[in-house]
């Protein structure tokens, strides 16, 4: 018999809570741009129309593996979200601004 999620969670101790809930952020930062439009209750209609391009568009672009920024930022920005541009070496992180508008 299936059981509720609340349930099991119940049950679960501190520590796997915490493991659960450290996955669930790395899940976040590192998720695709068809996810991260779901994840904030878009469709890509909706999301069209906020760019005034038709839904096969949006869909073409949640393919892509490679865009310019400003496409990017656009679609970051359609979702209510701004977009930054961090370079990442071993002895730190570096917020690129020459793109940002």
């Amino acid at each position: 018999m299936a059981k509720k999620f609340a349930e099991l969670k119940a049950r679960m101790t501190p520590e796997s809570l915490a493991d659960a809930e450290q996955i669930l952020q790395q899940h976040l930062k590192e998720m695709p741009l068809h996810e991260l439009r779901k994840a904030q209750h878009l469709s890509q209609a909706s999301l069209a129309k906020a760019l005034n391009i038709n839904q096969a568009a949006v869909s073409k672009m949640e393919r892509r593996t490679d865009m310019y920024i400003s496409t990017l930022r656009d679609y970051i920005r359609a979702m209510g979200g701004e977009l930054e541009i961090i370079a990442t070496f071993p002895d730190g992180q570096v917020k690129i601004d020459n793109f940002a508008c």
